[in-house]
């Protein structure tokens, strides 16, 4: 546009166009360009400056992803840390439940097994203040005087939830 204005106003400073029709028509056709080529460049400012800020969007979006990565990178270290720290501690309460199933009668043992596999991981409950820890219920009177009058190697269970009852000093017997 901008190359046909100036040949246009060329043509027009020249003098070789002498028909006062022919003249008005290149001045109209100048100031039409002119025109056009005025609303095009506002067309192009106004894409240059949306262009600006959605280029200044995207790096605010980018400098946000790079911390959002950061903050699960972190916590994903942290969560395999932690899972790293529980299977050693696994491992360990495996090896101490293995040396220490290995002095219990066989039969108390399948019965504790059976008992925690039915009552959610579960086979025994301390006995404290006359009740349960594993329903927390306490136990009736006729319940306590059974408990008292059992031995003390002699395996004992709690009517409501069946568990295996540990007897210990503060069971209020």
């Amino acid at each position: 546009m901008r190359q046909r204005a100036v040949r246009d106003q060329q043509r027009l400073d020249s003098g070789a166009v002498t028909s006062p029709k022919d003249l008005e028509n290149l001045q109209r056709e100048i100031a039409s360009l002119a025109k056009r080529q005025g609303d095009l460049e506002d067309v192009v400012l106004e894409v240059m400056e949306r262009r600006e800020s959605a280029q200044e969007r995207v790096s605010e979006l980018t400098e946000r992803v790079g911390s959002v990565q950061g903050k699960i990178d972190d916590a994903t270290a942290r969560r395999d840390a932690a899972f790293e720290e529980i299977d050693g501690e696994i491992a360990s309460v495996i090896k101490e439940r293995e040396v220490v199933a290995g002095s219990v009668p066989a039969d108390l043992l399948k019965l504790y097994d059976k008992l925690r596999e039915k009552e959610g991981g579960v086979g025994a409950a301390r006995l404290y203040q006359r009740r349960c820890e594993g329903c927390r219920l306490e136990l009736n009177i006729t319940e306590l005087n059974e408990v008292r009058a059992a031995a003390p190697d002699a395996i004992v269970r709690c009517e409501n939830c069946r568990r295996i009852l540990v007897r210990t000093s503060e069971s209020g017997l």
